[in-house]
Formats: structure tokens, C-alpha cells, sequence
């Protein structure tokens, strides 16, 4: 197989990802109900970093009901992609150092990171729709995050992932019906 070929096989067998948006949502829910609360501003952090955790198993969840090969061995560009989610750990360093010290925008540099790694995705899945959110959804997020408290920036990307999990969906049938 040829380049175009591999991520092609990568959106098609992977749903572009759609498995690992919609478990972002249910993470993204958690966020909002715990600063919902009035548990002090640390504890709500730390209830974030942990509900961010069990991304892997929500997906892989959701890749069985939704029919994702969720590790697609046969594709040397799967490794890629995994690579491009690691990446984002690196950056986790920045929401942690964020943590203590202003931690009422733990969440949106949270949020932002999320939007942002987004982008090289734009490239392995083909899809319109990762690069414009990678990039709208740290703006808005940035936006938001500086004028309102963390619950409405975890309110707001809930939003982003319905609308980005509904662009995936129509995205991904429309490569099913171009390449059956």
C-alpha cells in the first residue's frame, strides 16, 4: 500500500477517531458536573487529572459498539497516531505546572492542550474537520477560559466534542459511500 492508501485504511478501519471524541465527551461531562460543585478549586483539579485517566478504556468501549478496529496492527501509520496521542502527554507537564499555580485556568489550559493535539490528526485521518477544530477550539477555549470560570470551559467542550463527534459521523460515512 502507498501512503495515501495506509490513511485511508487508518479513517476507514478508525472511524477517524471517532471512538476516542465521543469517551472525550463523557470525560469533558465529569469535569463539568465536578466544578459544578463546591469542593475548593485543588480538589476539582485533582477529580480532573484523574478523570482524564480512563480515556483508553472509555474508548476502547466505544470502539467495540461503534465497530473500530481499534488497534488496526495491519497499518504501520496506527503507530503514528499513537505517537501524535503520546505527543500530548508532553504537554500535560504544562496543565500540572498550572495546577498549583493558577488553578482556576487549570481547565482551559487542559482544554486547550486537547484542542491542539488535534491537529496532526488533520493529516492521518484527512479530515477538514480536526484541522479547523484543532485550531478553533484553543482560541474559543482561551476566549472563555479567561472571562469565565472552569465549569463554563468544560461546558463549552462538551459542545465542541457533540458538534466534532456529529462532523466525524458525517465524515466518515461519506468516505464509506465514496470507497464502499
Amino acid at each position: 500500500m502507498n501512503l495515501e492508501e495506509l490513511r485511508l485504511d487508518c479513517a476507514l478501519k478508525q472511524k477517524k477517531g471517532l471512538h476516542f471524541i465521543l469517551a472525550s465527551i463523557i470525560i469533558w461531562s465529569a469535569v463539568l458536573i465536578v466544578h459544578l460543585t463546591s469542593m475548593p478549586i485543588l480538589m476539582k483539579n485533582l477529580l480532573t487529572f484523574c478523570f482524564t485517566a480512563p480515556l483508553m478504556p472509555i474508548a476502547f468501549l466505544l470502539s467495540k459498539f461503534i465497530k473500530v478496529d481499534f488497534t488496526n496492527k495491519g497499518n504501520p501509520l496506527t503507530q503514528l497516531g499513537v505517537l501524535f496521542s503520546f505527543n500530548q502527554m508532553l504537554y500535560l507537564l504544562i496543565a500540572m505546572w498550572v495546577y498549583p499555580t493558577v488553578p482556576e485556568k487549570m481547565v482551559m489550559v487542559l482544554a486547550m492542550i486537547f484542542g491542539a493535539h488535534l491537529l496532526p490528526f488533520g493529516w492521518l485521518y484527512q479530515s477538514r474537520s480536526y484541522i479547523v477544530l484543532s485550531v478553533v477550539i484553543p482560541i474559543v477555549v482561551l476566549l472563555v477560559g479567561i472571562n469565565f470560570p472552569p465549569y463554563m470551559v468544560s461546558g463549552f467542550m462538551i459542545v465542541f466534542e457533540v458538534l466534532f463527534s456529529l462532523l466525524l459521523t458525517m465524515e466518515v460515512k461519506r468516505l464509506t459511500t465514496v470507497n464502499g
